[in-house]
């Protein structure tokens, strides 16, 4: 009877991002910072395990209700909006273009205050932890407008790589896509998750941007989908992803 009541145990942060409280790594912070309790109890053990049907969670003394709907949204975000569920500077917030949508839920990585374009936001904590893990090098697409006339040296160095403050950035797949007046357009596809990564790498090589649009994540583009709308990702759509970040394992993670 013991073995079978521990094969229901599962790691808390496991069962905290599952009920979309964050992502995991934020719910270990959540842990460590002793603002989870089990059953009464503070719990700040990351190896803590407990029983998703009996165990009761709490986060600072609020309980922690059972697994809501899993929700999965696709976002063009306009320029303007903050990628976080609040800013303490009140500026717009992703979530508040949102409207009518009922389930807590949170951004896959970040978009730039001034970056526009496809934007994924979920309560399925363990599939936003997969799928911003490094090694899953997930890619993602930009379409920059830059000042000036980009050469094809320039773009070989963005394709080999180059040198930030924080280090050599990986290669890129790097399309010229036009040169006029307007400056250079350029589409670069990236799988790190540096801050303002495109933006350093464009003025790394003496072009900074104009203006910055990601129009695919994860395989994943926005369509026809208008600025400031939203829609929710079909079902074909996240087993894509779920496949990405799981591979042939249903709901599995590392």
């Amino acid at each position: 009877m013991s073995e079978a009541i521990s094969d229901n145990k599962e790691r808390l942060q496991k069962v905290l991002a599952a009920r979309g409280v964050a992502s995991r790594r934020a719910c270990e912070e959540l842990i460590t910072a002793g603002r989870i309790s089990v059953n009464g109890v503070i719990v700040t053990e990351l190896g803590c395990k407990v029983d998703p049907a009996k165990d009761e969670l709490a986060l600072d003394g609020s309980p922690i209700a059972a697994p809501p709907r899993l929700r999965y949204i696709l976002l063009n975000k306009p320029a303007g909006y903050i990628t976080s569920a609040n800013d303490e500077r009140g500026r717009r917030t992703v979530l508040d273009l949102l409207k009518g949508v009922e389930e807590r839920v949170y951004p896959v990585g970040r978009l730039d205050y001034d970056t526009c374009g496809l934007l994924i936001l979920t309560n399925d904590g363990e599939l936003t932890n997969a799928l911003l893990h490094p090694s899953y090098q997930v890619d993602k697409t930009y379409q920059a407008l830059a000042e000036g006339q980009i050469t094809e040296r320039e773009l070989e160095r963005l394709r080999r790589g180059v040198r930030l403050k924080d280090g050599m950035t990986a290669p890129a797949e790097v399309r010229l896509r036009r040169r006029d007046a307007k400056g250079s357009l350029v589409e670069l596809t990236i799988h790190e998750g540096r801050n303002r990564q495109v933006r350093r790498m464009l003025e790394a090589v003496g072009h900074p941007v104009l203006h910055l649009k990601r129009i695919s994540f994860a395989g994943l583009q926005a369509g026809n989908l208008p600025l400031g709308s939203f829609r929710d990702l079909t079902a074909a759509e996240v087993r894509a992803l779920q496949k990405l970040a799981y591979g042939d394992k249903k709901g599995g993670s590392k």
